[in-house]
């Protein structure tokens, strides 16, 4: 039986499941048929740092090296691009959008679905989030990243979004929920065409939004316990300072020598009236309504990897591994990607993760489930 010879009734319930889905026209990522799945983050490329001299280029050219390297390595069946794909307060605003062409270049290559989150760097005079990614859709087929709704994550802050991932391709539901959030932050031209920093915080009209979404999702598709979710955002959510000077560093392992102070978490810059708690709200909705979040995945701190759960919240907040070659590095700390690798036998209660260096060493793997970190 096809779809189109099914009885009406089934067509109808179908119709109304699928009406959900955000990608109506291009290909269902899902698992593989021996029920696992494959997620590797870049983090943090930089691409575009100092155009006018010989040092610039080359570091985008290692970057893209390590790119695809990475990708015939880990065999992602889906990659996230966590935040700072360009510099933007190093670029030419002529020609800052062809950037997006260079580093998507490996995964259109070899056809890997991704999607992709955008950082401080990303928000400047010379660029901004949503050229950025309309860019990526003009440019990339393979890319699932979109567009926030009308109205949703305030200026500066378009890229809020999900992607489903089915266990089967043929099946009506998602078994997991990739999470994309937009945490602003960079520099823009306010109305008097002066130069000021952007809000550093995932927007409060995010949070009415996820609680729409969930609940949408909850009605086609049933108890939002049935289905595991993972979440990404480039500037870690304020909560990690209190973690870092308390995390056990045997038990929650990671290059941790990046001190997380004012810049380095959302909603610490205090200008303007800001303040501290102004990503509270979002922080809330997400952790009251996603369930099965296995972790929220931030890069921004390029020395910090690590992973660790908030005591309040009981959310595991991770570190990506810094991937490109551009922004800030040290000795020591190295370049390589963060991977996540899920199974349907243990989708909602684990996950396994660790990070991948450069010469593909593989370390730090731990499983986030309900053991870790309490």
């Amino acid at each position: 039986m096809t779809y189109a010879t099914a009885p009406a009734i089934f067509r109808n319930c179908q119709a109304s499941v699928d009406a959900l889905n955000p990608y109506p026209d291009k290909r269902r990522i899902h698992f593989k048929d021996d029920g696992t799945f494959r997620l590797t983050v870049f983090s943090d490329l930089h691409f575009g740092e100092n155009p006018w001299d010989d040092w610039g280029p080359e570091q985008d050219r290692k970057s893209l090296i390590l790119m695809n390297n990475m990708l015939d390595l880990e065999q992602p069946d889906f990659v996230a691009i966590n935040g700072d794909l360009i510099i933007g307060e190093n670029t030419f605003k002529e020609n800052s959008t062809l950037l997006i062409d260079q580093l998507t270049s490996p995964l259109t290559q070899k056809n890997v679905p991704f999607a992709s989150t955008h950082g401080n760097h990303d928000n400047h005079p010379n660029i901004t989030h949503l050229q950025e990614i309309e860019r990526e859709q003009l440019v990339a087929p393979t890319s699932y990243t979109r567009r926030a709704p009308e109205g949703i994550g305030g200026p500066g802050g378009e890229g809020n979004y999900w992607v489903p991932v089915y266990a089967k391709g043929t099946d009506p539901a998602p078994s997991l929920i990739l999470w994309f959030f937009d945490s602003r932050s960079g520099w823009a031209f306010d109305s008097n065409n002066e130069i000021v920093g952007m809000p550093d915080w995932v927007d409060d009209s995010v949070a009415k939004w996820l609680v729409s979404e969930t609940a949408a999702m909850n009605k086609a598709w049933g108890p939002p316990e049935n289905r595991a979710a993972l979440a990404f955002v480039h500037v870690p959510f304020h909560v990690m300072e209190s973690l870092q000077p308390t995390r056990d560093p045997i038990k929650e392992p990671g290059l941790d020598e990046d001190k997380l102070v004012e810049g380095s978490t959302q909603s610490t810059v205090n200008t303007s009236g800001w303040g501290s708690d102004r990503d509270k709200p979002f922080w809330t909705a997400l952790t009251s309504n996603v369930k099965n979040l296995h972790a929220v995945v931030s890069g921004h701190d390029h020395g910090n990897e690590w992973c660790s759960r908030d005591p309040t919240m009981k959310q595991i907040l991770c570190f990506n591994k810094h991937t490109g070659y551009g922004g800030i590095t040290k000795p020591g700390w190295g370049h390589g990607v963060r991977t996540f690798d899920f199974s349907l036998a243990t989708l909602t209660t684990s996950v396994q993760t660790r990070v991948t260096m450069e010469n593909g060493t593989r370390i730090h793997e731990v499983m986030l489930n309900s053991l870790y970190g309490a």
